[in-house]
């Protein structure tokens, strides 16, 4: 593969991160598409943020990481299960980050609650982390049997001649808020947090049209990586590294054309068209070699075709066929190209149909992490609703490659190769800090920027 030099000399005419890559934009990109995509994906909003170095202690320093756990974590919306995860009353869910832990419970009433996972009595968990598919009538501790009903309230404690001195109605568990959006459920630990609907933004409106709750869980993995959470999940917030990191698909995936959205100091965006030739590729690309490159049959492209609008016209059938479902009126952009919106401090939700993935980030130390993806499928003509996979669980040096017909299994094993590196190269650095893109890396900044806000409160 040849490249350009496309480094091109700063102009003093424009001002901090407004230089963009040569080439069409992806809303050029969407204009030859020509088939109307949502308008949510025309909407274009990026601030500057600053250009200083983000030290590298922020990753490796268990002191920075105390911090996140007693002030960041105990304090932001997080999703911690899907309501199809506990369908029925009765039905739970752990949910853990750091030493936090949550029980989330559906009642007999139906409502969703969630609980603090630590019996009132020796602090017991009632469950371990990822406890799921157990269902019963009320919450018991597995230590003494102490119990209660499904709403936190007082049920039953063995010998109860010898607790006279505890008071029946302050003995209840310690309920913390809970919400849901797109068929995900939130929790909150702090006291009396804001609705979550601030910490949404603008998610309600632009998914109107990509409504999560009608999707269920096809498959759902759980990988630990080599390296802090948010090391690991900043890889996801930009397609820089596509040039180096997935060499092989500067053919079909435009990468530094990508489109980088700040929507608020929670959501942000990036819009990474596929079946567009790199801009880092010297050489055209016909139709038909570019139809080869996304799998298809050069011969099969019909004659003046575009192979970014045939290969979309053929995912509209085969996918609309494999999940039972009607995929004729999905835009172009919506079948193939990697949407990913970013919910602060840990979601990543991806609302197209060919990439239609959901990731969650938490930290196993400073330098471990989880890595959880979930596969959302749209729900069959019928509405029945599937149950969600089980979790397949990865160690740090199993591949995505053992998970049974995860397409995209290749390009995940190359990102989290990198990841080991990338940490000891900055504990090494006596820079002692990363220099970060103005534009194609603004995400990342947003994200340090948010942190910040909160471990100031």
């Amino acid at each position: 593969m040849s490249r350009p030099n496309l480094t091109v000399p700063s102009d003093p005419a424009l001002a901090p991160g407004e230089a963009r890559c040569p080439g069409p934009s992806m809303q050029d990109i969407l204009d030859a598409d020509g088939d109307n995509p949502p308008a949510a994906m025309r909407v274009e909003q990026y601030n500057f943020l600053g250009n200083a170095d983000l030290p590298f202690d922020r990753y490796h320093d268990p002191a920075f990481l105390e911090r996140e756990l007693e002030q960041l974590w105990p304090n932001v919306w997080q999703w911690a299960c899907r309501e199809e995860h506990i369908p029925e009353p009765g039905d739970r869910y752990v949910y853990d980050v750091g030493f936090h832990s949550v029980l989330v419970v559906r009642g007999a009433d139906s409502k969703i609650r969630a609980f603090i996972n630590s019996c009132p009595h020796r602090g017991m968990k009632f469950a371990a982390e990822g406890a799921r598919g157990v269902r019963r009538s009320h919450i018991r501790c597995p230590f003494h049997g102490m119990s209660w009903n499904l709403d936190g309230t007082l049920r039953e404690i063995p010998c109860r001649w010898d607790f006279p001195h505890v008071d029946e109605g302050n003995f209840g568990l310690d309920e913390i808020a809970c919400e849901s959006w797109g068929g995900f459920v939130f929790i909150h630990m702090g006291e009396a947090p804001p609705p979550l609907a601030e910490q949404l933004e603008v998610l309600p409106e632009h998914f109107r049209l990509w409504p999560m709750d009608d999707r269920y869980v096809a498959l759902h993995t759980e990988k630990v990586l080599p390296a802090n959470w948010k090391m690991a999940m900043e890889a996801f917030l930009e397609a820089f590294h596509v040039l180096e990191t997935h060499s092989q698909a500067v053919y079909t995936a435009a990468d530094a054309n990508a489109q980088y959205d700040i929507f608020g100091p929670h959501v942000s965006r990036f819009m990474h068209a596929v079946g567009v030739p790199s801009p880092h590729l010297q050489q055209a690309l016909s139709e038909a070699s570019l139809f080869g490159k996304l799998g298809r049959d050069p011969a099969q492209l019909p004659p003046g075709a575009s192979a970014r609008a045939e290969h979309a016209r053929l995912l509209r059938q085969e996918l609309g066929a494999q999940f039972g479902v009607d995929l004729s009126a999905v835009s172009t952009s919506e079948m193939m190209d990697s949407i990913e919106y970013f919910l602060f401090p840990n979601a990543f939700f991806f609302p197209g149909i060919n990439i239609r993935l959901c990731y969650r980030f938490r930290p196993l130390g400073v330098d471990q992490c989880l890595h959880e993806i979930l596969v959302l499928q749209p729900l069959p003509k019928d509405g029945q609703r599937p149950p969600p996979a089980k979790p397949i669980r990865l160690d740090v040096a199993d591949s995505y490659t053992t998970v049974p017909g995860f397409a995209l299994a290749e390009i995940l094993d190359q990102d989290t190769d990198n990841l080991a590196l990338q940490r000891d190269g900055a504990k090494a650095s006596r820079k002692g800090g990363q220099t970060l893109g103005n534009y194609q890396e603004a995400r990342i900044r947003r994200l340090h920027l948010t942190l910040d806000e909160y471990l100031a409160r």
